[in-house]
């Protein structure tokens, strides 16, 4: 009996290990794992046959297992046409808590109800990975289809560092949700931006020639006739 234990203790131990290490990885995958995202068209085989199911349990008299996937089949419509979910708003105050809480995100306030503006400790992580990994901490708090985050470097020093990158937590840089206002919160605007680097470009090519034209003169002034 004795010679037997220590092979069964052993055998759970490792079972015990290889648990733990199942569920790091698992919390690894979640943390890494794609934000939400909203826009896809309705898959025309799973509502054909979630239909086909709501019929059999209206027949069947199964009324709480229709109105649930009735209320999932309002759902998958409401976020295909990309319309928020307004009874599962995100909790401002805890969205604020849980977004500090990523790598790199130095302060965060809302600008509106819809609006999440956050600044990071480097350039580097004015990114829209940093967006995803913000969406990812507020999508147990509500419906993130609902909120922009807005990210802006703490330590840019030029025009184009000091740009905020803007997007709606479950769709494409630009998009927005339906009835979402697009509001521009960069205080510069992109256009601007691009204008004000093409003057400074074109400034320094005129400098050039007027600058070589100088350095010859110093030079021929200079230099010794042979």
């Amino acid at each position: 009996m004795k010679r037997n234990a220590i092979p069964a203790i052993l055998v759970l131990t490792a079972a015990a290990l290889a648990g733990c290490s199942g569920g790091r990885d698992n919390a690894d995958n979640q943390a890494q794992a794609a934000p939400q995202r909203a826009g896809k068209p309705l898959d025309p085989g799973e509502t054909a046959a979630r239909l086909v199911k709501m019929r059999a349990q209206a027949l069947g008299g199964d009324q709480q297992g229709l109105q649930q996937n009735l209320q999932q089949l309002n759902q998958d419509f409401n976020r295909s046409i990309k319309l928020a979910d307004p009874s599962k708003r995100v909790d401002r105050e805890n969205a604020r808590i849980a977004a500090r809480s990523v790598k790199g995100v130095r302060s965060v306030v809302w600008i509106d109800n819809e609006n999440l503006f956050a600044i990071v400790g480097h350039n580097a992580e004015r990114s829209y990975d940093t967006v995803d990994a913000i969406c990812r901490q507020l999508e147990p708090l509500g419906d993130t289809l609902g909120v922009v985050v807005n990210l802006q470097s703490g330590a840019a020093r030029t025009g184009d560092e000091l740009e905020i990158l803007s997007r709606n937590c479950q769709l494409p840089p630009g998009e927005r949700a339906m009835l979402q206002n697009n509001r521009q919160v960069d205080a510069l605007p992109p256009q601007m931006r691009a204008q004000h680097r093409a003057n400074a470009d074109a400034a320094r090519r005129t400098e050039r020639p007027a600058e070589r034209a100088e350095s010859d003169r110093i030079i021929e002034a200079n230099t010794p006739e042979m």
